[in-house]
């Protein structure tokens, strides 16, 4: 179930990659990093991933497999992700950057409230350090800001 699970990651992720090639620029028109520059990094990071997962998991495949217990923290967090998108424009990218970590590490990391704060609000600065500032690319506005300024 995992190697086909990887598989259809594998796949995926070509098809990602395939586009990240084929239709987005490399570069701007005015010389700098375009549309495609991190979707192809991503892409290749992504099937690397898959190929040495399932490298490995020839290996473990001597070991017989054991269920799961963790299906409710990978809902969890699938949830969580979908909130994430979904709150993206309503409260604004930085917002939702924080507040989609600090929950996921609050499931993941239980017991380090501080660790988990600084973690958060320290990783989405750096986010939003890296696309809005120096890349120019622009991090979702929030409609409630903007509605309630204006």
């Amino acid at each position: 179930m995992r190697a086909g699970f990887t598989l259809l990651i594998l796949c995926l992720s070509a098809l990602y990659a395939y586009w990240a090639f084929t239709d987005l620029d490399f570069l701007s028109s005015t010389g700098r990093l375009g549309p495609g520059f991190f979707p192809r990094i991503v892409g290749i990071a992504l099937i690397l991933a898959c190929l040495v997962e399932l490298t490995f998991g020839l290996v473990r495949q001597s070991v017989p497999p054991d269920r799961s217990q963790h299906a409710g923290t990978v809902l969890a967090v699938l949830g969580m992700t979908v909130l994430f998108v979904m709150a993206l424009t309503v409260i604004g990218g930085f917002a939702a950057m924080v507040a989609f970590m600090l929950a996921t590490l609050t499931i993941l990391n239980r017991g380090h409230l501080v660790q988990n704060v600084v973690l958060s609000v320290s990783l989405a600065s750096v986010v939003y350090l890296i696309f809005d500032v120096w890349l120019g690319a622009a991090i979702p506005r929030s409609m409630l800001l903007d509605r309630w300024l204006t």
